[in-house]
């Protein structure tokens, strides 16, 4: 039996790479300089948490 190894979890990058200066995050993914730069060397769980934070900060930025 050949087990699968876990596929890392995929950057949430789509190409729209401007940090808002208001809150400090990217436009385009909702992540801060220092995870965006953290990504590649970031472990599963590490790279978890960060996306489970994306989608609070995307929220608040349409409400603001």
């Amino acid at each position: 039996m050949k087990l699968n190894p876990i596929a890392p979890i995929a950057s949430p990058c789509i190409n729209w790479c401007e940090i808002n200066p208001d809150n400090g995050f990217c436009r385009g993914c909702y992540r801060t300089l220092e995870e965006i730069a953290a990504w590649s060397s970031a472990n599963q769980t590490e790279r978890q948490l960060i996306c489970l934070r994306l989608p609070e900060r995307k929220a608040n930025d349409v409400i603001n």
